[in-house]
């Protein structure tokens, strides 16, 4: 009886109910990242130690070919390649977390809202143990964050509520249509190159920059988290984009749930 009720539910209701389970979403999270690493000695830090290698390897030569100050390029390519490797990994589990949690889906009468929280919540802890590079880059260069760096925390959040309506809808339709998955990994590589991830925006051509900034969701969602680490705070059209963003697209996201949530298993 409480399966039918369950797998009859609302989005709203699916939602509410995979939140007051946030636990479960947690522990599952925590299980997922315990087994990958269950035999190195240093767990999930080997990520870690990619990460630096890499920004130190990108750093190094794209500071020298636009003849920046290491002192400046390193800080902001490091929070930006980590910010990018978290919202990239997001979106890219996403498009398979129904389909790798198909058995349990149709075992269990769990809300479809609790993979999405595993799923985060897995790259969350991943994010924070490579964001430990920062810091140490900043002591390498003698320089402190500042009072602005607090934003931060908000801006990761809002950017975080909209990695999860994403991943509501890109994992519907990924269920649906198996295809997609690459069609989302090759969005997201190019993504890399026309988001300032490697390059500064104050390198960018006048022309060019309306077009490869204001109308990019992912560099307002990488500006309100980088730039209060880096000293600044954002601009207002970034804070107002991203938050714009979450508003309307968790309007879509209960749409495509309330509409195919009863689909999702035979899809499976």
């Amino acid at each position: 009886m409480s399966k039918v009720k369950s797998r009859n539910l609302t989005a709203q209701e699916d939602v509410s109910e995979a939140l007051s389970k946030f636990r479960l979403a947690a522990l599952l999270g925590w299980q997922d990242i315990a087994q990958r690493y269950r035999r190195s000695s240093i767990g999930a830090f080997w990520l870690t130690i990619n990460m630096g290698v890499l920004i130190g390897a990108l750093g190094l030569v794209f500071g020298t070919i636009f003849n920046t100050p290491m002192s400046e390029f390193l800080p902001f390519i490091c929070v930006g390649l980590i910010l990018w490797g978290y919202y990239s990994q997001v979106i890219n589990e996403s498009c398979v977390t129904f389909i790798a949690n198909a058995d349990t889906i149709l075992q269990l009468p769990i809300p479809f809202f609790v993979y999405i929280m595993r799923m985060c919540w897995r790259n969350t802890i991943i994010f924070c143990h490579n964001l430990i590079i920062f810091p140490l880059i900043l002591l390498v260069f003698g320089k402190f964050v500042n009072f602005y760096a607090l934003l931060a925390i908000p801006g990761f959040v809002i950017a975080t509520i909209n990695l999860m309506w994403i991943s509501i809808v890109l994992a519907i339709l990924c269920t649906r249509y198996r295809d997609l998955t690459q069609i989302v990994q090759n969005i997201m590589q190019v993504g890399l190159y026309v988001t300032p991830i490697m390059w500064m925006p104050s390198q960018l051509p006048e022309r060019a920059s309306r077009f490869m900034l204001d109308f990019n969701p992912f560099y307002h969602l990488v500006s309100i988290v980088r730039e209060p680490l880096l000293g600044g705070h954002g601009t207002g059209i970034n804070w107002l984009f991203s938050i714009g963003m979450a508003v309307i697209g968790w309007g879509v996201a209960l749409w495509f749930l309330g509409r195919y949530r009863s689909r999702i298993a035979y899809w499976l």
